[in-house]
Order: structure tokens, then C-alpha cells, then sequence
């Protein structure tokens, strides 16, 4: 992708901060180009404070990953997500949950259109660029892997949590390797709670998107809590635990490969264990995603009308 044309610079902060900040800088953006419709994406700070702009200038937005809900209003992207799809005119869904959350809140049904998964067109496009065995061979896997990301404060901000979890892993590892890249906020955690490392965790630096997605296709089983890669696992059909206890994906659990454990550490254990020792199951990508949500997404934006897509 090309470098973008105007960059807002707008760094760290907290919450309130940061939202505010990115409104005041993007403003004079709307004023400035006069664009007819305003696309934004997921359920980040910057998504919800663009949507604000936009609404409060007459611009209409249009929502991609709209719809999602995990039903718990303690995660900020949940809040991001309620208010960014009230304020949009155009709203983009990954799949038919997010349709039926949109109709239970009331929203008109001529405002959303299923478009399938713009993250797994990713996938498809870079799928054929990576090298599973190339990069087991580097990081010396000879044997099963698990795949490890935690990086949510509810699971490595309290130092007797990370502690469990670490431990549940040290378990697991006594059956298959267990790769762990970690997430530059879990290192300081684990640094800052004087935590020790356990033997037969293999804990790396952050990768790349093609090294992580060529590991997750070769992975045993991939334990996260992160939201993009309970979808990825879904598409891959490889097996794949949630440290959480919802998710706003909840079509990955009931239509896809993905497992919620919650905080629990016995349960984590217990679920990769009983995973691990049966036969993987067969499953096929939920409808849509197939690589061709973003040629979907253009024809409804060329389509639009400023009011309603026609």
C-alpha cells in the first residue's frame, strides 16, 4: 500500500485522550476534502472518534466490520462499536449475527449488507506467500506446536493470572512445544511482576504477519486472546482456545474451531489437552469469507446515494 496522504500523528494516550485528540486533528480533514462518505473500520479509538466527526458535519459513514457485539461494556471496543454503528449510514457485515444484532438494536435493514471478511481477504491474498516449514525449521520445531498470544489487561495486568496461565502452559508443553511471541505489553508484565520464565516455553519477539500466519497454519492448536485470530483459526480449521470469557466473534465458536475458556487456567489446560488428544474435525469458512468482502465493500460505496446504498 502506498504511504497515506495526510498521517494524523496521533500517539498513545488514554482513552478519552486519544479519541479527543484524533477528533480535533480530523476535522479539518472532513472540512478540508468535502468527501462524500467516510469509511471506518473495527472498533479501534480512531474508528468511534471519526465517526463522531462525521456525524456532527453532516458526512455519512460507512461502518466495515459493523454489527459485532460481545456484550460486555467493560471492553472499550464494545462501547466503540455500539456508538459507531448508531452513527453510520452504510453498515458492513462479517457475518449473519452481526445482521441480527443490528435488526434486534433497531437499525434499518436497508443500511446493512453482509460482505464477508475483509481480514480473511487478507489471508487468501498472502496464504500463497508464506513458508510454514521454513519457519518451524528456524525456530527448531520438530515436533506438534501450540501457538500462544495473550496481551489483554484482564489476563496479564494482574501478576497472579499471567502467573496461572503460564503455568497452564508449562503443562501443555509437556506434550506438544508451545511457541509464545510476546507482545511487547505481556514482556513488561512479566518483567515488572518478577515473573520467571518456565522451562519448555519458547517465548520469541512480536512476529511478522506472514511468519505468525505461517506458524498458525501448522500450529496444533492456537491458544489467544485476540479477536483477528479467532477468525483466522476459523478460516484455517485449525483448533483454537479464547482466554476470555465472551467474544464478539461468536460465529467462530458456532460455526468455526474456536473454543472460549475464560481466565481459567484448569479449564485452559483441560480444553488444549482434550484437543490435542483427539482427531482434528473438519470444518468449512463461515459464508462470505472467501476473499472477496472488499470487492463487495466498492460496489455498495460506488453505489451509495448519500442517504441509503440503492
Amino acid at each position: 500500500m502506498p504511504a497515506p496522504d495526510v498521517n494524523l500523528e496521533v500517539g498513545s494516550g488514554t482513552h478519552a485522550v486519544q479519541t479527543a485528540e484524533i477528533m480535533a486533528r480530523f476535522e479539518p480533514m472532513i472540512e478540508k476534502f468535502n468527501p462524500d462518505i467516510v469509511v471506518v473500520y473495527g472498533d479501534v479509538n480512531s474508528t468511534v472518534a471519526a465517526a463522531l466527526v462525521c456525524s456532527k458535519l453532516g458526512v455519512p459513514t460507512a461502518h466495515v466490520e459493523a454489527g459485532l457485539r460481545s456484550r460486555d461494556r467493560s471492553m472499550p471496543e464494545e462501547i466503540n462499536r455500539i456508538v459507531t454503528d448508531a452513527l453510520s449510514a452504510l453498515l458492513l457485515t462479517p457475518s449473519a449475527d452481526a445482521n441480527a444484532n443490528l435488526a434486534a438494536e433497531g437499525v434499518p435493514g436497508e443500511c446493512v449488507h453482509l460482505v464477508g471478511n475483509v481480514m480473511i481477504d487478507t489471508l487468501v491474498r498472502l496464504l500463497p506467500r508464506t513458508d510454514p516449514d521454513g519457519v518451524r525449521e528456524r525456530l527448531g520445531l520438530s515436533r506438534p506446536f501450540a501457538l500462544v498470544t495473550l496481551h489483554r489487561p484482564s489476563n496479564v495486568d494482574d501478576a497472579e493470572t499471567l502467573r496461572r496461565l503460564l503455568g497452564a502452559l508449562v503443562e501443555i508443553s509437556e506434550v506438544v512445544d508451545v511457541v509464545f511471541p510476546v507482545h511487547p505489553r505481556t514482556r513488561e508484565r512479566i518483567t515488572a511482576g518478577g515473573l520467571t520464565i518456565p522451562r519448555g516455553l519458547q517465548l520469541i519477539e512480536p512476529l511478522g504477519y506472514l511468519e505468525f500466519l505461517s506458524l498458525q497454519q501448522r500450529a496444533a492448536i492456537v491458544i489467544t486472546d485476540s479477536g483477528g485470530i479467532q477468525e483466522e483459526t476459523t478460516f484455517l480449521g485449525v483448533p483454537c482456545l479464547t482466554v476470555r470469557d465472551n467474544t464478539e466473534r461468536p460465529i467462530t465458536v458456532t460455526q468455526g474451531t474456536n473454543v472460549l475458556v475464560g481466565r481459567s487456567a484448569d479449564r485452559l489446560r483441560e480444553e488444549a489437552l482434550r484437543i490435542l488428544g483427539q482427531k482434528r474435525p473438519s470444518t468449512a469458512p463461515p459464508p462470505l469469507w472467501d476473499g472477496h468482502a472488499g470487492d463487495r465493500i466498492a460496489e455498495l460505496l460506488v453505489a451509495f446515494d448519500g442517504g441509503q446504498a440503492r
